[in-house]
């Protein structure tokens, strides 16, 4: 047999001894921990709280009993749904007691609604064959008409979901008819009567959108909703299907099959009815666009208009002025006219004047006097330039090195050619060149004087 663990039990040394109310406590939790393995419990929900540190504190009851549970947060973080009162549910809890307090509980491992078990397989193998199909695709979604006349709502008639819709829509826009088909979203024979009504909505075609729709529930209540034929029937409607089924974190069959999901009823009547407030908005907002830019166009045809007013001139007018610039040019031409024919008349003076034979004694006298203007004119350019040559030469006489040096003096050099200008810049040895007005020679300096 295996060993039993060792428990903090309580000592039977003396009937008179004293324990603690902390070691009493410890004692009875090491015996229901160790004496109760992980098990499931089954229930319903009451009291339940969440407290800001993320833990979940609630009662699990029956017709005859209740007991305290206690899901920490990194458990309750693990759940893909809210936990409430009145849930039935089943939890995998432990044993034990709360020390501080001494109250009996269950400490929670993990909590599912009951019967989620079958029903969730089910529903997980029917989505994963019906998506392996297509009939979930995105590229066979329809887009949600962005105005529509008419919104047709399959739900129950006494269904609290009907008056979240109808009350969201004549909010938002209650100029959008409204038709209904009812229909029970629950029980026996729920999936069958749902789709007849969307076949009925879509075979009538009075409506734009068809909005499906019911309140939150566990998952027995929506399971009408995950049914193959339904599916099948919403993406056969001829009108796009919009679901609101239960609360933000239920998902069903119809909510994958439809063309658009809305967390809830009146989430889905707010996504197909464009609210009447943002479409007076645009309105306004176009006609004031659209008054601008008349404004703008009236204000350029008026320019226009001004412009042709001030060309447009009347008849009578037109051809007064048009007589008055024939007038004009036609006494422009006349005086052009009589312009050419004066030139004309002179020009041929002149050449009647040319032509004319001329004096022989006066030509001979003229010409007589040309030439001796002629001899005239020439000397007395002869005269102008040989004093100009003397004036020219006279001053390059002045300006002739050899003039200098006729004189007496001479040009001293180096032998590089460098004239030397001062005896500050000679050396005792040095060999000069010396150049004289007629000839030259070599010199040695043997002496200097600065």
């Amino acid at each position: 047999m295996p060993k039993e663990p060792d428990l903090a039990r309580v000592s039977t040394g003396s009937p008179s001894e004293i324990l603690s109310v902390s070691a009493l406590n410890r004692s009875v939790r090491d015996l229901l921990e160790h004496r109760y393995p992980l098990l499931w419990v089954r229930g319903e929900i009451s009291n339940f709280m969440l407290a800001r540190s993320g833990h979940a504190y609630f009662s699990l009851k029956d017709e005859d009993a209740q007991v305290r549970c206690v899901m920490f947060r990194h458990r309750n973080q693990q759940l893909d749904w809210v936990a409430r009162d009145g849930l039935t549910v089943e939890v995998q809890a432990l044993v034990t007691l709360y020390e501080p307090r001494g109250d009996f509980q269950l400490g929670v491992e993990t909590m599912r609604r009951a019967g989620l078990g079958a029903l969730f397989e089910a529903f997980v193998r029917l989505r994963d064959r019906l998506q392996r199909e297509g009939m979930f695709d995105p590229e066979k979604k329809r887009a949600l008409p962005a105005f529509p006349r008419r919104i047709g709502v399959v739900t129950s008639l006494d269904a609290a979901a009907l008056r979240d819709v109808l009350t969201t829509l004549a909010r938002r826009n209650p100029a959008i008819d409204v038709v209904i088909y009812p229909s029970p979203v629950q029980g026996e024979g729920a999936a069958e009567k749902i789709a007849a009504a969307i076949e009925r909505a879509g075979g009538r075609g009075e409506c734009d959108v068809l909005i499906l729709a019911r309140g939150g529930g566990s998952l027995e209540d929506l399971w009408a909703f995950n049914d193959e034929r339904l599916a099948q029937v919403i993406r056969a409607c001829p009108v796009p299907v919009v679901t609101g089924i239960g609360h933000e974190t239920d998902f069903t069959i119809a909510d994958l099959a439809a063309d658009s999901r809305a967390p809830t009823p009146t989430a889905a009547a707010e996504l197909v009815s464009p609210s009447r407030a943002a479409l007076l908005e645009r309105v306004g907002t176009g006609v004031e666009r659209l008054h601008r830019r008349v404004s703008r166009d009236i204000e350029s045809r008026m320019q226009l208009l001004d412009h042709l007013q001030r060309r447009l001139v009347h008849p009578g007018r037109r051809l007064q002025a048009q007589a008055s610039t024939l007038v004009h040019l036609f006494q422009r031409l006349a005086q052009a006219t009589q312009r050419g024919f004066d030139a004309r008349r002179w020009q041929a003076a002149a050449q009647i004047q040319r032509l004319r034979a001329p004096n022989l004694g006066e030509l001979h006298s003229m010409i007589s006097a040309l030439a001796m203007r002629k001899r005239a004119a020439i000397a007395a350019r002869f005269e102008r330039a040989e004093s100009r040559h003397a004036r020219l030469a006279a001053s390059l006489e002045h300006l002739d090195p050899t003039a200098v040096l006729a004189r007496g003096f001479s040009i001293v050099s180096r032998q590089d050619g460098a004239i030397v200008r001062d005896s500050a810049s000679i050396e005792i040895g040095e060999e000069l060149s010396l150049r004289f007005s007629h000839g030259g020679a070599r010199a040695r300096v043997t002496s200097n004087r600065k």
